[in-house]
């Protein structure tokens, strides 16, 4: 048994690295079906299960390192949001973002009051930091996660719900690429407009692609440590009424990742791959403080998940109608929402490689976006409690 908390938290990040190793090195096709993340969360929770660390003595490391890596890990993630490229996107696909962004949300809602009676009263915790990753990504579950304090049980459910959903919903969406035509075709879909916003938006990302090295790596870890330091001095100063310590913190650190984004820090190389790090020791840490047997209520969050995702679709082919939205920005502002910037583009270039830049640029908005709305909606799950 692991008694010492150094050792505790350099076996959760070097167990992270071997699985992340192994999928690059070997291409097991285990990893398409089951990511190293999720991996990383479920034999975790079976390490804590059958007791290879002690709770007890390894809980000063647990919280010294968890809430201090989170919160640098949201800023960094918040670098890739400048505003001033997102406008590239243009009204209707932001529109198109946020009418399944909004959809989501609702469904969340809706499915919390259907369902309370199975999932227990207090599962508006970790269904609101499930909205929050179905409207960005894993990030904004973690985020939420600790603003919320969300269970461990109801947050490993969550996560299950997340990879489950997020391989069938990539699968049919790429199923439905061939039927464009005929969808755009009821829907009456403007696509004008398309193709030239996917040249300027591909443009402006190439361009600023840059080579990682030792200067922005450091700097990135530097400065988003330091923010998260701050972040959590002043979130407990400002906290007031429903906006607790952790919620203030959450907030704070959004807005100072989205201000940050606009300087050259977002222009950067390496944030995507400094975030990723960060997302995987992170959900480590998370996972080790749950046990393997506190998710047996995942049946009853598969079947929620479920609903909402058949709400989200309802909402999106009505929307499509009246609005006349075409399948590729329909399809690639779903899978933005469910999946984040590293997903979007596959369905995106699936239609037209030229239109990957678009998918990534989807999925940053609703890393900006989706912390926010996740707290939103877990505001107004309270009221049915």
């Amino acid at each position: 048994m692991i008694t010492n908390g150094f050792t505790y938290i350099a076996f959760l990040i070097f167990f992270a690295a071997m699985l992340v190793g192994v999928k690059k090195l070997t291409k097991w096709k285990v990893f398409d079906f089951i990511p190293p993340i999720v991996m990383v969360y479920l034999f975790n929770m079976l390490f804590a299960t059958l007791n290879i660390w002690d709770m007890e003595s390894t809980k000063a490391a647990y919280s010294a390192t968890k809430n201090n890596l989170l919160y640098a890990m949201i800023f960094v993630m918040l670098l890739r949001c400048d505003f001033r490229k997102l406008a590239k996107l243009g009204g209707r696909m932001i529109a198109i973002f946020m009418g399944g962004a909004v959809s989501i949300a609702i469904g969340f809602v809706i499915v919390f009051v259907l369902f309370k009676g199975t999932l227990g009263v207090e599962s508006w915790r970790g269904m609101a930091a499930l909205c929050a990753s179905w409207i960005g990504g894993s990030g904004n579950m973690a985020a939420v996660q600790d603003a919320l304090q969300v269970p461990a049980a109801d947050f490993g459910a969550a996560l299950i719900v997340d990879t489950v959903f997020y391989s069938i919903w990539i699968a049919l969406l790429l199923i439905a690429v061939p039927f464009a035509g005929k969808w755009n075709k009821f829907m009456k879909a403007d696509t004008r407009n398309l193709e030239a916003v996917a040249e300027v938006t591909n443009a402006e990302i190439n361009k600023e692609k840059k080579a990682i090295d030792f200067t922005s790596l450091l700097v990135l870890l530097g400065v988003s440590l330091m923010i998260s330091s701050i972040a959590q001095n002043l979130g407990g100063v400002l906290a007031f009424g429903i906006f607790d310590g952790g919620t203030m913190t959450v907030l704070l650190i959004t807005a100072i990742g989205l201000i940050a984004a606009l300087s050259p820090l977002g222009k950067m190389a390496g944030v995507e791959e400094m975030s990723n790090v960060y997302l995987y020791v992170v959900i480590a840490l998370l996972a080790s403080r749950a046990g393997l047997g506190e998710i047996l209520a995942a049946p009853m969050w598969l079947l929620a998940g479920l609903v909402v995702l058949i709400f989200h679709v309802v909402i999106m082919i009505i929307l499509s109608k009246i609005f006349r939205w075409d399948l590729t920005m329909v399809s690639t502002a779903s899978l933005a929402n469910l999946g984040g910037s590293a997903s979007a583009p596959i369905v995106a270039s699936a239609y037209n490689p030229s239109y990957a830049g678009i998918g990534v640029l989807m999925g940053v908005f609703g890393a900006a976006v989706g912390n926010i709305m996740g707290l939103f909606v877990a505001n107004i799950m309270q009221l049915f409690v």
